[in-house]
């Protein structure tokens, strides 16, 4: 399979397998006007499979999705077919609207306009509580 190089643009690596739309559709990269191409199931040395995704333009992401999502991806910024920065991602400590407190009691089911923030409580588990009514993240 081939995939064209990128001239100037953005390459998000070592995506944990079967990943790589989850986090299209939370950065929604579907509504660029670009070329952005998924590659599922890449045969990696360290990881065995991963996705890669490329896109076509330069863009600001959001690394505390990318994080939560997975925190093992590097983002690498092309510019001129040459690789001028590598970042690395990591777990954030807190994170906003990326996952909804199913608490009934919670001030966040009735407060429509409050939120849902949750905190990193265990980073080796990737728990994380609410922070007004400290329930666990449900899987």
């Amino acid at each position: 399979m081939n995939i064209d190089s990128i001239k100037n643009g953005i390459v998000i690596d070592h995506i944990q397998a079967k990943k790589g739309m989850e986090i299209y559709e939370a950065l929604k990269l579907g509504d660029l006007d670009c070329s952005v191409a998924i590659i599922t199931n890449a045969r990696s040395q360290k990881m065995g499979k991963k996705d890669i995704i490329k896109i076509d333009q330069n863009m600001d992401l959001d690394l505390t999705v990318l994080g939560y999502l997975d925190p093992n991806i590097t983002i690498n910024i092309i510019k001129d077919n040459q690789r001028v920065e590598k970042r690395h991602v990591q777990l954030p400590q807190e994170v906003e609207n990326l996952i909804q407190c199913k608490n009934p009691r919670c001030i966040t089911s009735t407060e429509q306009d409050l939120k849902h923030v949750f905190v990193l409580t265990d980073p080796e588990k990737r728990a994380y509580r609410c922070k007004y009514c400290e329930t666990l993240k449900e899987e």
